[in-house]
């Protein structure tokens, strides 16, 4: 049992150090990245802890940087537009420029022993294409889609960019020492079921292609269960499931060697009160009953009105599960 985003968001231990340091000080700093990595392990025990960053730091590790707008969101120093553009930002430093994730994972790894796993991440090539191409976060992400039905070749072009980029980050946190690492295909949804393969899912299946087995990998496409088929020949160990879908249907569909990783709404760790969080997740378990390889969490990650008190039921609530 892990959740994603459970490290900041919620906890009112982060919330104080951003009162001191923004987003970007707390990722690129490696003893303030492990102080809110192992936050809510000290509060909530998971089984897991996963690297405080951000999917966006590989677009700026490129040569796109970003920052934090006080009103809430990503604003990127310019958007891709173009296929210069796209020739302008390069791979080659890559894991240099993101040397300070390579530290804070190394230190992570000495703190929690074998006593609790590690998880990297990323975001998947599409995902970051969608926010490289808005050059913020956006109600509506259209460019790159637009691009992708245009003039696929060109999106080709970045997507292969990307794909080296985010293949090389992954390698490096491997050789930190990593437990397991996480692709978020946050957008994947934002495709037809038609386009999906081409436009996310084959980039996915190089990059877990490229890393060799060394650690198990865990796939997280938002909103794109239409494609099981692709998702299920991904070469990834474990399948995330969203809040949208149900469980015992995926669990029809995906063969018994692959995990599933979900899926409990995260507006109930919101809304919800902690008789109705724990009834819900035993509705999950239940569900799960005797299928080897699920991990709990939830259908997408924790927002910043979470309840502690919700959280903490899910948590007593899975542990206590017989």
């Amino acid at each position: 049992m892990w959740l994603m985003r459970q490290a900041g968001r919620a906890l009112p231990e982060y919330r104080k150090l951003k009162e001191t340091y923004t987003f970007v000080q707390l990722c690129q700093t490696p003893d303030l990245a492990v102080e809110v990595t192992l936050q809510p392990i000290r509060r909530f025990g998971f089984d897991a802890a996963i690297l405080f960053s951000d999917i966006l730091v590989i677009p700026e590790a490129m040569g796109q940087e970003y920052h934090f707008k006080e009103t809430g969101g990503v604003q990127m120093d310019f958007a891709i537009t173009s296929k210069t553009d796209i020739e302008k930002i390069s791979v080659a430093q890559v894991c240099d420029k993101l040397s300070y994730v390579d530290k804070s994972l190394r230190i992570l790894r000495k703190e929690l022993g074998n006593e609790t796993a590690l998880i990297g991440f990323t975001g998947s090539p599409w995902t970051l294409a969608t926010f490289m191409m808005e050059g913020a976060s956006v109600p509506k992400y259209s460019r790159a889609l637009a691009l992708f039905r245009e003039d696929p070749k060109t999106y080709f072009v970045l997507a292969e960019k990307l794909t080296a980029a985010v293949t090389a980050y992954l390698k490096m946190q491997v050789a930190t020492g990593v437990d397991a690492v996480q692709i978020f295909d946050s957008h994947g949804g934002h495709l037809a079921a038609t386009e999906f393969q081409d436009g996310s899912g084959r980039w996915m299946k190089q990059i877990i292609s490229n890393l060799g087995g060394k650690v198990p990998v865990i796939q997280f496409s938002l909103g794109t269960h239409g494609n099981w088929p692709d998702l299920i020949a991904s070469g990834a160990n474990v399948l995330g499931i969203d809040w949208q879908t149900a469980l015992d249907e995926a669990r029809q569909l995906i063969p018994p060697h692959i995990g599933m990783q979900g899926n409990l709404s995260p507006t109930l760790i919101v809304e919800g009160t902690p008789e109705v969080v724990a009834s819900e997740t035993t509705k999950i378990l239940e569900t799960m009953r005797g299928r080897p390889g699920h991990i709990f969490n939830l259908g997408h990650g924790l927002t910043p009105g979470a309840k502690l008190e919700n959280i903490q039921s899910l948590v007593d609530t899975v542990k206590a599960f017989k």
